[in-house]
Order: structure tokens, then C-alpha cells, then sequence
């Protein structure tokens, strides 16, 4: 206990990508070859199995870095701290700063430097540094705070998730209508003593057969940008990865944390897909012979998409600013982080909200 969050930011794009936009858009196999459903059939098997009706893409002038900047002032606000107190300054994300249709990763200085410098922090004693994870890449941040808490090296932090995944998915596969674009933060603080904040965490990294179930790849399509590399995805992999691995995490998390899992009010799962989202739901709670109640798990799937880092944290800050009033968070409440994505890998924390 002690690692509390003390504030929380997000921001949503405001360019707004609709299912039925997808209508005229072609999309090949893995093999080249264009699909013969018609996209109208196509969207609709893809909304009935995700969730997705639509997505928020960044515009064309902005950059993960400046999405990131946007969620931390705002978390920094909602704190009322002064930022030069910050030890800490993490974003996690996995493809960096990518402007307009150049495809090319900038990641030199670090997303975590850049926005520091759009913040204004002059303290040098803020240490900035970024984190690639895959999509639990902010859970590890928060986790990775905790611990340097623990071990005295920081007293007060600002994690961020953000991501544009609509400059890297490739058009011509219909899983790039997944993805899209935010970014989430909040801002930690130890302290000692009080009742809340981190009480257990778990993570993994399976890399050997499950090493390429996300990866980069080029165009279903042989003609567009020949020699670009995409975001690719093997979609039923990364199902029974997840549905395998995350329920467990989860319940390591609630059994060494002390807890039981009737305790726990809020569950914030990586809003990666609906049907995998309630499956594990499901299937943790089978582990204990139980069944989900009503209002655990909080979704913003269906009109955010799949942001990648930036769901959990974007998540937990539309809670906390009553954007879902059945999932109000009490001083008091267990509440469960969880995610899982390219590496493969996974995590969860069981937290005690203050």
C-alpha cells in the first residue's frame, strides 16, 4: 500500500471514424486476395464480435506526444500539484511520435522528453523515460512507479499511455478497423501508511510460440506502400492467449493481495475487443465457481476503439469524471487493472482506491 493515484487526464481525438465509413474501403486476406463478403456483411460480423461501432483518430497535426501532453495537464490539474514536483515522468506507448503519411517512428528524443519539454518542467531531478510493452504497456508503468516508491527513489509521478495506431494500420485489412488513437494519464504519489493504492501485481512475457501473434507486417494489398511495415495481428491467437492467461493473473493478484473476488468492484480490462473482454470476465470467475455481477466492467470499446496503452488509464478517467454513473468509484473499492497484447504480454494490479 502507499502507491496512490492522485489525479487522472485523458484526452479523445477529436476526428471521429464510424463503421459505415469502412463501406467502400477494399480488404484482402493475408494471401492478397481481396474478400468476396461484401463490406457491409463484413463491418457487421466485425461489430458483432468487438463491439467497435466507431473510433477516435488524432488529427492530422497531432502526434502522440501531443496527445500525451493533453492527458497530463489535464491529470496535473485534476492532482493539484505543482508538475516541478514530479520525480517521475513515464509514457508508455509503442510506436512513438509518426507525422502525417511518413510511417517512420520517431522515438529520438523519447515521447517522455517531449513532453516534459510541452509541459514546461524545468527540474532535472524528473526523470523521463519511455516504455514499450505492447498494449499493457501502462499497467507495467504503474507498476514500474510502485516500485521505485518502494524503493525510495521517487515520492510523486505522471504515467501516461498514448498511442496514434491509425498512422501504422494498413487499410487493406479489415482488422485495422480496430485500432485508433488517445492517450490517458494519471499522477501517483507515495504515501506511506495510508490505506490504499497497489496491493499486489503480476506480469508476464511469453515469447516463444506466441512471439509473432502481433507483429509488423506489410499491405494485404501488393500495390500500397511497398517496403512499409504495418501493424498485423492474429486475431484468434491473441484470443486464446489471452482468454488462457489474463483470468489467472488476475485471480494471482486478488488471492496474494488478500482479497476476495467478491470484494472487488471495478474491473478496468484493455479495451481490445468486447467478446475477449467478457470472456475473460467469464472466465475468471468460473476459477472461483462464480458468476460476474452486474456494472464489474466498465467498456469504452464501442465508440473509442482499441487505443492500445491509452484504454485503461482513458477508461478509469472517464469513470472518475462520471461519464458511466453505474461504475462510480468510493473510497474504499477494489479495483483491478488488467492487460494483455504483442510479446506476448500480460499483467494485472489489484488496487484499493482512495
Amino acid at each position: 500500500m502507499g502507491s496512490v493515484i492522485i489525479g487522472t487526464g485523458s484526452y479523445l481525438p477529436e476526428v471521429v471514424k464510424r463503421n459505415s465509413e469502412f463501406e467502400s474501403q477494399p480488404f484482402y486476406t493475408n494471401e492478397f486476395v481481396l474478400l468476396k463478403n461484401d463490406n457491409q456483411t463484413i463491418i457487421k460480423k466485425f461489430e458483432a464480435i468487438t463491439g467497435i461501432e466507431e473510433r477516435r483518430y488524432a488529427s492530422p497535426t497531432q502526434n502522440t506526444s501531443d496527445l500525451a501532453a493533453i492527458a497530463a495537464r489535464k491529470a496535473i490539474e485534476n492532482s493539484a500539484i505543482d508538475p516541478e514536483t514530479l520525480d517521475l515522468l513515464i509514457v508508455a506507448h509503442n510506436y512513438g511520435d509518426i507525422s502525417g503519411d511518413s510511417r517512420q517512428p520517431d522515438t529520438v528524443p523519447s515521447l517522455a522528453n517531449r513532453v516534459k519539454h510541452a509541459l514546461g518542467i524545468a527540474n532535472p531531478g524528473c526523470i523521463a523515460f519511455d516504455v514499450l510493452f505492447g498494449c499493457p504497456g501502462w499497467v507495467l508503468a504503474i507498476t514500474q512507479t510502485d516500485a521505485f516508491f518502494k524503493a525510495g527513489m521517487a515520492k510523486r509521478a505522471l504515467v501516461i499511455g498514448a498511442e496514434t495506431l491509425s498512422r501504422i494500420l494498413d487499410p487493406f485489412d479489415r482488422d485495422s478497423m480496430i485500432f485508433s488513437d488517445g492517450a490517458g494519464a494519471v499522477v501517483m504519489e507515495h504515501q506511506p501508511g495510508t490505506d490504499g493504492g497497489f496491493l499486489h501485481s503480476h506480469t508476464a512475457s511469453h515469447s516463444l510460440e506466441e512471439l509473432n501473434y502481433l507483429q509488423m507486417g506489410s499491405s494485404y494489398n501488393r500495390d500500397y506502400a511497398p517496403g512499409t511495415k504495418m501493424i498485423k495481428m492474429n486475431g484468434r491467437k491473441v484470443y486464446e492467449y489471452a482468454l488462457k492467461h489474463v483470468p489467472l493473473a488476475i485471480k494471482e493478484c486478488i488471492d496474494k493481495a488478500g482479497v476476495t473476488i467478491t470484494s472487488i468492484k471495478k474491473i478496468f480490462i484493455h479495451q481490445a475487443n468486447e467478446k475477449m473482454d467478457e470472456a475473460i470476465l467469464q472466465a475468471l470467475y468460473k476459477l472461483y465457481n462464480l458468476t460476474p455481477p452486474p456494472d464489474i466492467m466498465p467498456m469504452s470499446i464501442h465508440y473509442l476503439g482499441n487505443s492500445s496503452v491509452a484504454t485503461v488509464p482513458t477508461l478509469l478517467d472517464l469513470v472518475q469524471k462520471g461519464t458511466y454513473p453505474e461504475h462510480a468509484l468510493s473510497t474504499g473499492d477494489l479495483v483491478i487493472f488488467a492487460s494483455v497484447g504483442a510479446g506476448m504480454n500480460m499483467n494485472a494490479v489489484c488496487y484499493k482506491w482512495i
